[in-house]
């Protein structure tokens, strides 16, 4: 595939996917094309399908995020909130591109934090301009890396903070970081963050063809060995154009579980825009609950010989050091 392929069509701010590009992908029915943003922007924001049901907003204590939360926080009972810092696709300054899969992941009880503003569906403000790129270069990244870890010490202090709204209401010891595309790529280097117990990566992969166009986003893949914990990689099949990536990612790392699940023919854009976050945020919010909460029945999705995901057929699906 060429290396000026759009990284993803309908995402608001993606830069180019030479982020991804990769060579010689086997030829694949091309994935469902999303609707355009303009008729996503239309859709009202879900709820999610868990037990409380979300909100996103923004708030003045954390310049430049969006925060995903149930909308009750009383609901939650003696139940802690666990905390998800998240990279946007195109590493965009867009917190609301995926507000499907984000609203999803807040409504089985965690606060989900995505680096950027609301500038996509209900809640849209005006966008800030774009900074300058040098000539021959592709701008650089409106978001990085620490904008995640930042995302996770507001909420870990706020969960120590008397008269906030999150007051001991925050686990400190389930955090997780996750992103989509170059996202993932920041998440992927937050998560080397000792407060971080589970990743989650979506449609990425550290570039096997050398570094990344984009500014401040060359990760090489030592960088794979400063993971420390599980870590998922949910890819979209041979048409994702991050899938061979991704997929040498998953047959380098050795010291810690991995997993990757692809679902079959969804190609980069991934479930993003299907009604919850659709079968991907499903995965991810099993993967979480899993990992942080001990889930053992989500556990089974992943685990032994005959796992859930293991026999279905939307997915395909390998682990390493999982039992």
């Amino acid at each position: 595939m060429s290396r000026n392929v759009p990284l993803c069509r309908v995402l608001a701010g993606a830069v180019l996917a030479t982020l991804f590009a990769v060579r010689g992908v086997a030829q694949q029915p091309a994935p469902a094309a999303a609707p355009p943003m303009s008729e996503i922007n239309k859709l009202p924001d879900n709820t999610g399908s868990g037990s409380y049901p979300a909100l996103k907003e923004e708030v003045a204590s954390l310049p430049d995020h969006v925060v995903y939360r149930p909308r009750e926080l009383a609901a939650l009972g003696s139940q802690q909130l666990g905390v998800v810092a998240w990279g946007n696709g195109g590493c965009s300054d867009d917190g609301a591109s995926t507000r499907f899969h984000l609203l999803e992941l807040a409504s089985h009880g965690y606060l989900v934090i995505a680096s950027g503003k609301i500038l996509s569906g209900p809640g849209i403000a005006p966008r800030p301009a774009a900074p300058p790129a040098q000539p021959g270069q592709l701008p650089p990244s409106r978001t990085k890396a620490s904008d995640l870890t930042t995302a996770i010490d507001w909420a870990l202090a706020e969960n120590k903070r008397a008269g906030s709204a999150y007051f001991g209401k925050i686990d400190p010891r389930k955090v997780a970081v996750s992103g989509f595309s170059c996202g993932g790529l920041q998440a992927l280097t937050a998560a080397k963050d000792p407060r971080v117990a589970a990743v989650v990566l979506q449609n990425t992969g550290i570039f096997i063809d050398g570094p990344s166009a984009i500014p401040g986003m060359d990760l090489k893949k030592d960088a794979l060995l400063t993971l420390h914990t599980p870590v998922i990689y949910i890819l979209g099949g041979e048409t994702d154009i991050a899938y061979k990536n991704g997929m040498d990612d998953f047959r380098q790392i050795a010291h810690v579980p991995v997993a990757v699940a692809n679902l079959l023919g969804a190609g980069h854009g991934g479930s993003y825009f299907k009604p919850d976050g659709g079968p991907a945020a499903s995965v991810a919010v099993s993967w979480l609950q899993w990992q942080l909460r001990g889930d053992a029945e989500a556990g089974k999705r992943f685990a032994g010989k005959d796992c859930g995901l293991c026999k279905d057929p939307l997915w395909s699906f390998d682990k390493k050091r999982i039992p």
